[in-house]
């Protein structure tokens, strides 16, 4: 299906490709990966562009008809239907054929290939597609100019599904979707009956959708079978045995190195030395890829306030007075709270989020904080609230107006930019520096409750990655909204569900929450519901996060307690492995030795009890909070 061959690629000067080669087959499902900036879009194009090009590198099978998103459908008069339906070009014609064609023989041709190609099922595969997508029924028949931008990136991500291409590029499909979408589409990719080519940061989409991993590394293309963890796990092992393969020349290259040395001016050892000069000089270097370091993210809290940090009471929510978006919200977030947010887009979780952070007012009802609580926000709508003209030196000097300038560089090197970097304008900053830039500065205030609206969408995998272990590591609360599954599986330990107008805990986890949108999906294809509004998510639970709270004070304070007694005796017994690491200790003291390791059993015991009372806390805390 795709054939790339010895391209070599530069872009101002720079080398993006050297001589990658890649073959991709028919119905292959590949996801595309390597670090931001290293020429995955740039491929994307020049895979693009093949097909004006008679002599190029890449090829495409013949006559294979291919696929892409290239830009927002146009803000136009015209329906959403039609402007999907129109995206199959085949079909389209056909259609319009069949209406003005006269000749009976013609005719019958064009009715055979519309039912070979099935055309007259397409308003309800187009319905399918779009409400998977996120839209309304209701919505199909809007005109296009009557939503946003992001929306209608789903309307042609839309259009170019509906076309069925033989070879389909996708550049983050998922960016503009929410956690429903991006499910949706992960079991659409996985069924689609031809070749996706796809470039992803979603590790849970490069998990559970493609069939093979094309990695762009140190200027090469290398195709792997399986998904993105198999791969990882392959990577790791081929680092490790060159790394063991390099140790091993390198022992060998200085035994060889160490006998010329010592005989080279002994004519007698002459030969011999010269022979392991050539040796030498025929020994092929094994060079170990360098691994590009990730800047960690860094989240420090603000000194410990007592619980609840935040309560909404009977709370309505809003943009204008008599038109809320969620009603009777009654809602508390207390110092250990990993929340994700989950809900269709359009459902209210942004406005959730921002009257929380204070951005909205209320339109009724209470907003009660604790005393000295600080509030993080991150947007990706703050993206565009960077000033331009300036760089990162000039927002954090806005944000520590006392700072010397040596302060000033070391708050930003810390944040992530180099000397460069700290003083390139935010306009020549890519989105992945932008986000980098706005959690530093949202840093910088210690917040106690840390929320973030969509913080990956311009994020590599490492990246991700490192926000993740920032997040674990940060001591305050968090509310999280995100359709990267698999950050918020690595972070959140409770949901809240935006429905209906309505927000409070959902009762389970993002497994369950994904399973009933699938299934509402698969019901809907099932029984031909395209012409109705699709399925609604599932309820939310009628308790309130206070009702909750108060079920289950006791097992919080034994969960708190495991956690402590764990935390003292893994501390105890580093100390105490410490002192057993002493070779000479044996010798010296015997019965000390004996002492210390009869010590390390008792801790080894006590540390299993204490896991297993945790163990049991926590399962005991789920039981509760499901009741």
């Amino acid at each position: 299906m795709l054939t790339i061959d010895n391209l070599t690629y530069r872009i101002q000067g720079r080398l993006l490709l050297d001589g990658a080669t890649a073959r991709i087959a028919s119905g292959w499902k590949v996801g595309l990966i390597g670090r931001n900036g290293t020429g995955k879009s740039t491929l994307l194009r020049l895979i693009r562009e093949s097909l004006q090009e008679t002599d190029s590198a890449i090829r495409i099978g013949k006559a294979a008809k291919m696929g892409w998103v290239a830009q927002e459908v146009e803000a136009s008069d015209r329906t959403l239907m039609d402007e999907t339906l129109s995206s199959d070009t085949e079909r389209a014609a056909l259609m319009h054929a069949s209406e003005t064609v006269t000749d009976p023989d013609e005719l019958a041709e064009i009715h055979e290939r519309l039912m070979t190609t099935d055309a007259w099922s397409g308003e309800a595969r187009a319905a399918s597609i779009l409400t998977g997508l996120g839209f309304s029924q209701s919505d199909l028949s809007r005109a296009c100019r009557e939503f946003s931008g992001g929306w209608r990136m789903r309307a042609a991500l839309a259009g170019v599904l509906f076309a069925e291409p033989d070879l389909l590029l996708l550049d983050e499909p998922t960016n503009y979707l929410d956690l429903e979408g991006a499910a949706w589409l992960e079991a659409y990719i996985r069924q689609y009956p031809q070749t996706v080519l796809l470039v992803s940061h979603d590790r849970e989409l490069l998990n559970n959708s493609v069939t093979h991993i094309l990695a762009l590394e140190n200027l090469k293309l290398t195709v792997h079978p399986g998904n993105y963890d198999s791969w990882q796990k392959k990577r790791a092992e081929q680092l490790a045995l060159a790394q063991a393969q390099k140790t091993k020349q390198d022992k060998q290259r200085a035994h060889l190195q160490s006998f010329v040395d010592r005989f080279r001016a002994k004519a007698s050892k002459a030969t011999q030395a010269q022979s392991r000069i050539k040796m030498l000089e025929k020994m092929q270097d094994i060079v170990i890829p360098l691994e590009e370091r990730t800047h960690p993210f860094e989240f420090p809290a603000s000194e410990e306030l007592a619980s609840p940090l935040f309560v909404l009471d009977d709370a309505d929510l809003g943009y204008r007075e008599g038109e809320p978006v969620l009603r009777n919200t009654s809602l508390r977030v207390d110092n250990d709270d990993r929340i994700a947010i989950v809900g269709a887009n359009g459902q209210g979780k942004s406005t959730l989020v921002k009257s929380i952070a204070g951005r909205l007012k209320l339109l009724d009802g209470n907003r009660v904080s604790a005393p000295k609580v600080e509030i993080g926000y991150f947007s990706q709508d703050q993206l565009d609230e960077l000033n331009e003209g300036e760089n990162a030196l000039d927002h954090v000097r806005r944000m520590r107006p006392a700072a010397t300038e040596g302060q000033i560089r070391s708050i930003v090197a810390n944040i992530g930019f180099n000397r460069d970097k700290a003083e390139t304008k935010v306009e020549k900053l890519s989105g992945g520096e932008k986000v980098r830039l706005l959690l530093g500065l949202t840093a910088l205030k210690k917040p106690n409750i840390l929320i973030l609206d969509e913080p990956t969408s311009h994020l590599d995998i490492d990246s991700r990655e490192a926000l993740i272990h920032a997040l674990n590591d940060y001591e305050g609360a968090v509310l999280l909204i995100t359709h990267d599954v698999y950050l918020a599986e690595a972070t959140a330990d409770r949901l809240w569900l935006v429905n209906e107008g309505q927000a409070a805990p959902y009762d389970g986890d993002l497994s369950d929450y994904r399973a009933l949108v699938l299934a509402a999906d698969k019901t809907r294809a099932d029984t031909g519901n395209t012409k109705g509004d699709p399925a609604p998510a599932p309820p939310a639970p009628k308790r309130s996060d206070s009702d909750v709270r108060r079920a289950t004070t006791d097992i919080r304070k034994r969960i708190s307690a495991s956690e402590r007694e764990m935390e003292k005796l893994r501390g105890d017994l580093a100390n105490l492995d410490a002192k057993l690491a002493d070779p000479t200790l044996y010798d010296r003291d015997p019965a000390e030795s004996q002492k210390l390791g009869a010590d390390r059993d008792r801790l080894r015991a006590a540390l299993d009890s204490a896991e297993e009372a945790w163990i049991e806390a926590s399962e005991a805390y789920e039981q509760a909070a499901r009741a």
